[in-house]
């Protein structure tokens, strides 16, 4: 196979890996009584806690309306709760309930978090830092593609 395949190969590979994603996040928010999105958010909270609408419309590329919904949903099922900044007024943070959300999301997680990590570990320590170089240059060439948008 020349160099020109196999970047072929492994560029379809990525995509499929992708799609796959997709599916089976689609199926856990589906469970979990999430749009597919509407879950992949949740991770945002309890990847870096508080945030103001603001940071959270950045984070996810939303409009502000549309990062208004999306809390206003989380809200009604008590995943979260706006609470005014201390420090300014105007400002309002969202709360996330990090036990609440962990429980309604990590049973359909444990079992393949689990079965990730048994398949990373198969690997040797060189193959993991190339898995590892792939994924960071992967997720800057996405980012700079999608400030370039």
């Amino acid at each position: 196979m020349t160099k020109e395949e196999s970047v072929i190969q492994l560029r379809k590979l990525s995509q499929q890996y992708a799609y796959a994603s997709l599916q089976m996040h689609e199926a856990i928010a589906r469970e979990a009584g999430f749009s597919a999105t509407d879950h992949k958010y949740l991770g945002f909270f309890l990847q870096r806690g508080a945030l103001t609408a603001g940071e959270l419309a950045e984070l996810t590329g939303l409009t502000t309306g549309a990062v208004t919904g999306l809390i206003d949903r989380f809200e009604q099922k008590k995943l979260v709760k706006r609470q005014p900044d201390k420090d300014d007024r105007r400002k309002v943070i969202i709360v996330p309930d990090v036990k609440k959300i962990t429980a309604l999301i990590q049973p359909f997680y444990q079992a393949f978090q689990q079965a990730t990590d048994e398949l990373i570990a198969g690997f040797t320590t060189k193959e993991i830092k190339v898995l590892e170089a792939y994924f960071t240059k992967a997720i800057a060439l996405m980012n700079e593609t999608k400030d370039k948008i």
